[in-house]
């Protein structure tokens, strides 16, 4: 039963007692019914805003997610063609856990460490770049910048 039926029910139990409207006691009784009944309307409205908003959080949240994967992904162009990412000193590289399959954005540093626990499963995910490591990916005549003798390329991160 819902507040506002709540309230109803009681009003009608005190209309049903066919007290002496000319008492103070019975006019105070009623205002306070009338209260109860506005409060019970606003708490009401108030769920239902709830609800509103609690939707459009939802929706926004999940268009985070979206914005995020998408710029998760453009995150792998490089200005050069190098693959060194020379706009980023510590570039993030989006990697799927393979027991659980949550996406974890983590960073160079952290990949180069060669394993990691996924946060989610508890699994620990190991990395080898023993065949990412060529001097030769790095292109002649890169004007980058980057001081980096080996560059990871981003489809080259799980083992």
């Amino acid at each position: 039963m819902e507040l506002t039926e709540k309230i109803a029910y009681i009003k009608g139990y005190a209309e049903g007692l066919d007290l002496d409207e000319s008492k103070d006691g019975v006019k105070v009784l009623k205002k306070i019914i009338e209260f109860l009944e506005d409060m019970a309307q606003e708490v009401q409205e108030l769920g239902e805003l709830y609800d509103e908003a609690a939707d459009m959080i939802e929706e926004i949240d999940e268009e985070l997610c979206e914005l995020e994967d998408a710029l998760v992904e453009n995150s792998g162009d490089d200005k050069c063609g190098c693959g060194c990412e020379d706009d980023d000193e510590n570039p993030i590289y989006e990697v799927t856990c393979p027991n659980c399959n949550n996406k974890l954005y983590v960073e160079e540093d952290e990949l180069m460490q060669g394993e990691m626990d996924c946060p989610e499963c508890g699994a620990t995910l190991e990395f080898d770049f023993s065949d990412v490591f060529d001097e030769d990916e790095h292109e002649e005549g890169c004007d980058c910048g980057c001081e980096h003798d080996e560059h990871l390329g981003e489809d080259d991160l799980m083992s």
